[in-house]
């Protein structure tokens, strides 16, 4: 057939095209007679031989051709090569190919009609399987490389090479004129100002909302409203702000009963690799001053029993995904690092508060000791796989499945406590509707585990290291980079993952989530064993993502956690103007009047006033603020004491969820949350509420408050009471 040149002779061509596209027929056209029948095949791409094949065909608008009509549908006439067979003069409106595959063949015939409107060619193609793999060739040719800027990328450029490397992807390491996929920051997210698309990997507001004060404020907010829940991160105090309330606590605790002497650590407001990080035992001890300027930081109680490992204390580094937070998303990495002390631990006494290698686990501190180990392996030295570390562990008999159960419960419940900031921020930096990138950020979660295996938050890193060299010393004073195995076997799986989750190419359709604060408390995460997670990858060259989503896949179990960011969406409604973080008193006015909180025993004075009350201790305590007016967490203050106001016979909790029913069946479905709350107060709330803050070692020891006193005389009858917030938890 192949050497055979065939014309066709066509019935009827009356516009084609434009009916089987108004009718959506699938046509087939049948080559009865002495050559092979040929169905259409519209999905096979389109190709031509040097030999060629001619069948006369007639073409009607209709789907199929039935059984026994074939002599009116289709005139067959197979001619000698050179002959002519005459064709209506409609073909002329034609003007396109079409594919036919011959059964029984494996070839693709191609028609297509002649310039002079008279004839069609059919020509036999390449065989089926030849074509689409040569069409699959064609289409990975034609998909474009994603673009990775990675002109700002800092420390994390070496680790970000081998994995755009990896995924063949195209890096512009100094920048490009026109827009990238995925611009990669070293710092934060105004590294570069001038992006108007693509993808971010900073949030605005990040590294100011995981300081040490922000983070602090927003899991003591949390505290309040979960107190068993949130019994994971020390009590903290802020400094210099409630320096009067940590020393009247700690001689108290001291008067009561003389053997306790518990120690605290102290750490700078923004600091970072251990530095300025010491340990006291009396208030005495603090450093307050920097010249004539106090010192912004927290002081926390110590973990005094700390799990061991060789005798060494050490902590966890757990890289944490945000992919976005609307929805939210979250990823953990299935693979972290141990930075182990360099000298054997003892519990902490006046004689050894100073010795910085014996209790902080920083690495940038201990890699300084004559004791630091730098191994190839990842079981041993002062850097160790997470996962060589849990093996050890269950080697003997430790529920490793629990542990990590216990440790994915703490990241996601630290992530829902920092978000509600975060979508302040993401708001006034790009707000709706304006031109700007989507964002997502690997966070560095420091954790430690207790002797009892209870895990412990740190702190969280917003700008996690993520170099794969460490220096060493070549000669006396003479130090270099040399690669650090360890190292790039984790944070290069971490950086090439990420990116491969964030491919533009890939995106998946977000999974529907019920809206925050609408689930029943108390489920387990659960933790059988999981399926490996399918890699995006088309090459298969690629080992699976090392990266395991646990929200929204967990939200059930958490959801009901969601509540301030439910505040958050009515303070971000009543903001108005786009890029503005605080409310003025208009504002708030507006939303009092609006969710009908007034009266006559709270009057739009009384508003007023406590407005300016409340604003004006949070100027105080936050001196670096740019904006005037009244912000996030003095507005979360300002609602917790209208709950209480108004709902007075209720736990604080209760009171604050039936202050939100309330102020969102006012304000209609558009309040800033998806979806209406489908399960009452009184079946997702317990009335049986603690109002006791996290104790990890001392239980005399009691948080400072966290609702301030209101200095008006209106409200001096009914001051915030301060609430003592304590959990026990065995050493």
């Amino acid at each position: 057939m192949s050497d055979q040149y065939v014309k066709v002779q066509v019935e009827q061509m009356k516009s084609f095209g434009e009916d089987a596209e108004k009718e959506g027929v699938d046509t087939e056209e049948q080559v009865p007679g002495s050559s092979p029948s040929a169905s259409v095949s519209p999905d096979h791409p389109t190709g031509t031989d040097a030999s060629s094949t001619s069948l006369p065909c007639k073409q009607t608008g209709k789907s199929r051709s039935k059984p026994g009509r074939e002599d009116k549908r289709h005139t067959s006439d197979v001619a000698s090569q050179g002959s002519v067979v005459s064709s209506e003069k409609n073909l002329n409106r034609l003007g396109y190919e079409r594919t036919l595959q011959v059964k029984g063949t494996g070839k693709i015939l191609q028609r297509k009609s002649e310039p002079n409107g008279n004839y069609v060619t059919i020509h036999t193609s390449k065989n089926i399987e030849e074509m689409r793999r040569e069409e699959g060739f064609k289409l990975a040719k034609k998909r474009r490389p994603v673009t990775v800027d990675t002109s700002k990328a800092k420390t994390s450029l070496e680790a970000l090479k081998i994995s755009i490397k990896q995924l063949k992807w195209k890096e512009f390491p100094l920048g490009r004129r026109t827009a990238c996929d995925i611009y990669w920051h070293g710092v934060s997210f105004h590294d570069n100002e001038n992006i108007v698309s693509g993808q971010v990997n900073k949030f605005p507001g990040m590294i100011e909302m995981l300081r040490k004060i922000n983070l602090s404020r927003a899991v003591r907010t949390m505290q309040e409203l979960f107190p068993e829940e949130y019994d994971f991160y020390p009590r903290s105090w802020i400094l210099p702000e409630e320096y009067q309330q940590f020393t009247t606590q700690i001689h108290m605790v001291k008067e009561k009963d003389a053997t306790v002497n518990p120690t605290f650590i102290v750490k700078p407001d923004g600091g970072s690799q251990g530095d300025g990080i010491y340990l006291i035992r009396d208030p005495s001890d603090l450093k307050l001053m920097t010249g004539s300027q106090a010192k912004q930081g927290v002081v926390q109680e110590y973990i005094q029993k700390p799990l061991l490992i060789d005798k060494l204390k050490f902590d966890i580094r757990l890289y944490v995904l945000i992919k976005s937070l609307e929805p939210l998303e979250i990823y953990i990495a299935k693979e972290g690092l141990t930075r182990f002390c360099t000298e054997l631990y003892q519990e902490p006494s006046q004689k050894n508060l100073s010795h910085v290698f014996m209790h902080l686990t920083n690495y940038s501190l201990n890699v300084h000791s004559g004791n630091f180990v730098h191994s190839d392996s990842q079981s041993t030295g002062s850097k160790r796989t997470l996962s060589s570390v849990l093996y050890r562990l269950a080697a003997k008999g430790v529920d490793i499945k629990r542990v990590w159960s216990d440790i994915i419960a703490l990241v996601i419940k630290t992530v829902i406590a920092v978000v509600p900031e975060l979508r302040v921020y993401y708001q006034a930096d790009i707000p709706p509707g304006k031109p700007g990138p989507t964002c997502f950020q690997i966070l560095g979660f420091d954790i430690l585990l207790m002797k009892n295996l209870k895990p412990v938050l740190l702190e969280v890193n917003s700008n996690p290291s993520m170099r794969i060299e460490h220096e060493q010393e070549v000669a006396p004073g003479v130090f270099e980079y040399v690669p650090s195995p360890v190292d790039e076997e984790v944070k290069v799986g971490v950086i090439r993952d990420t990116l491969r989750l964030m491919d533009p190419g890939h995106k998946k359709p977000t999974v529907p989530q019920q809206r925050a604060g609408g689930f029943e408390q108390g489920e387990e995460i659960p933790m059988e064993e999981e399926t490996q997670e399918k890699s995006q990858d088309e090459t298969g060259t690629l080992p699976s993502l090392c990266l395991k989503q646990v929200y929204p896949k967990y939200s059930k179990q958490f959801n009901y956690l969601r509540l301030v960011e439910r505040i958050a969406a009515l303070f971000i409604r009543f903001l108005g103007v786009k890029g503005n973080m605080r409310l003025g008193p208009t504002a708030f006015r507006t939303f009092i009047r609006t969710c009908k909180l007034s009266g006559s025993n709270f009057t739009m004075a009384s508003v007023d006033i406590l407005y300016i009350d409340i604003t004006r201790r949070w100027s105080g305590a936050t001196p670096d603020s740019r904006e005037a007016g009244m912000g996030l967490q003095a507005f979360v203050e300002a609602f917790f004491y209208l709950a209480a106001r108004r709902f007075k016979s209720l736990a604080l909790r209760e009171q604050v969820v039936s202050l939100l029913e309330l102020c969102e069946s006012q304000l209609g479905p558009q309040s800033g949350v998806e979806e209406r709350r489908s399960l009452s107060c009184s079946r997702a709330l317990p009335r049986t509420v603690k109002t006791q803050t996290p104790c990890l070692a001392n239980p005399q020891l009691s948080s400072p408050a966290p609702l301030r006193r209101a200095a008006s005389q209106d409200y001096r009858h009914q001051r915030f009471k301060p609430r003592s917030l304590r959990a026990n938890v065995e050493n």
